[in-house]
């Protein structure tokens, strides 16, 4: 409901809904087919001032917070769910910088990437640490001034297009988790490789690449924060501020669907009437709408809890994602059926939103990991002898 969002939460869907249709409904499925990374939609992004909603005003950006951001995801996706990743992608892997970097990192990299002039990965996944992020093989030691970077990461959205890279590593393995740090990497530094394109299923238009470092020196400036051994409380506290992003993309992809899904039904008529007019489909689409509007509450909430600067976020933004990308893949789902044959053919695009919403289910922590903080949560707060069920506030 419009009267829920504030002005400025209008004007921004706006302008994302705008370019939506206007720059990506239209290539969405040439990016698809060709796997091409979608430029245009970028520039349009950084001509509307829309690359640094999420940014601080301080550094350049548009100090939109996490409920905005949210929203042109959202707009975006329910034109492709690539091109929305895309954009969320910058916000994944620019949160470290914002939630741990030092002053003069945050000055050094924030208003670029506010500008869109610095695109950006995210890298912690490897191939043998993906849910299990304090096993990471990559290791960086210190040396003159600098850190020499050794090790492989792997499903690094944006990989080939971004020019900086938040890179988690291990500065000390005698620590576990503990030991963890994060680097920035710029593209072109020497020991750094942009390794194999994965072929993806959905979200083909953007890139999915393994990076290799083989004595790569990294700047020590560019140890993030400037401290050793905060990486992966760096790395939670960024899925918690991103996860609520992921949701939103899984929301736009529903919707997205169910949008077509209502139009098609409506226009298909079998037995002399619209298919819309049977009950049992107008059963399946109010199950798919309900879905769909209680995950946008949910994100909604967990957004504003954020942004109000809520100390406990995880759970909310655990709900919020494992909820909405569940949903996501059911709604999608039930749009193909809708379809009928059609729904299996891509000559129309409805089979591109299931093939793009089964990643909302796996990255960015999978939903069984999602359970798992959400369980854990509860039975904390059941220990602590707090309430189990918090407002969008609290």
């Amino acid at each position: 409901m419009d009267e829920l969002l504030t002005k400025e939460n209008l004007e921004y869907r706006a302008m994302a809904r705008e370019i939506a249709e206007k720059h990506v409904r239209p290539i969405a499925a040439e990016l698809d087919a060709k796997a091409e990374y979608p430029w245009p939609v970028v520039r349009a992004l950084q001509d509307a001032g829309l690359m640094g909603v999420w940014i601080p005003k301080e550094y350049g950006g548009r100090g939109g917070g996490v409920m905005n951001l949210c929203l042109v995801v959202e707009e975006l996706s329910k034109a492709c769910g690539g091109v929305g990743v895309t954009y969320a992608v910058n916000a994944l892997a620019s949160f470290p910088i914002i939630v741990g970097g030092t002053e003069e990192q945050k000055q050094k990299y924030l208003p670029d990437i506010a500008q869109g002039k610095t695109l950006m990965a995210f890298g912690l996944s490897e191939k043998a640490s993906g849910s299990d992020a304090g096993s990471l093989k990559a290791r960086a030691e210190k040396r003159d001034g600098f850190y020499v970077l050794n090790g492989d990461k792997k499903w690094n959205t944006n990989g080939n297009a971004a020019t900086l890279y938040s890179i988690f590593c291990s500065t000390n393995p005698d620590r576990g988790g503990r030991g963890v740090s994060a680097l920035l990497v710029e593209k072109g530094t020497p020991g750094f490789e942009i390794g194999k394109k994965e072929d993806l299923m959905g979200i083909r238009c953007v890139p999915v690449h393994e990076l290799h470092f083989e004595d790569c020196h990294v700047p020590e400036e560019n140890l993030l924060g400037g401290k050793e051994g905060y990486g992966f409380k760096h790395a939670m506290m960024t899925l918690d501020l991103a996860r609520p992003g992921v949701a939103a993309q899984a929301l736009g992809l529903a919707q997205g669907a169910l949008d077509l899904a209502v139009d098609y039904t409506m226009k298909r008529e079998q037995f002399g009437q619209s298919v819309a007019s049977f009950q049992g489909i107008q059963w399946m689409l109010a199950d798919m709408a309900t879905k769909v509007e209680a995950s946008r509450q949910l994100i909604y909430a967990a957004a504003r809890g954020i942004d109000a600067g809520a100390k406990h976020v995880s759970k909310m933004a655990a709900m919020a994602k494992v909820f909405a990308t569940d949903t996501a893949m059911s709604v999608t789902t039930d749009a193909v059926q809708l379809f009928g044959g059609y729904g299996y053919c891509k000559d129309y695009p409805i089979e591109k939103y299931m093939r793009d919403a089964k990643i909302t289910q796996i990255y960015e922590g999978t939903n069984q990991i999602q359970r798992l903080v959400i369980g854990r949560s509860l039975i904390k707060e059941a220990a602590a002898g707090q309430p189990r069920t918090q407002s969008a506030e609290a």
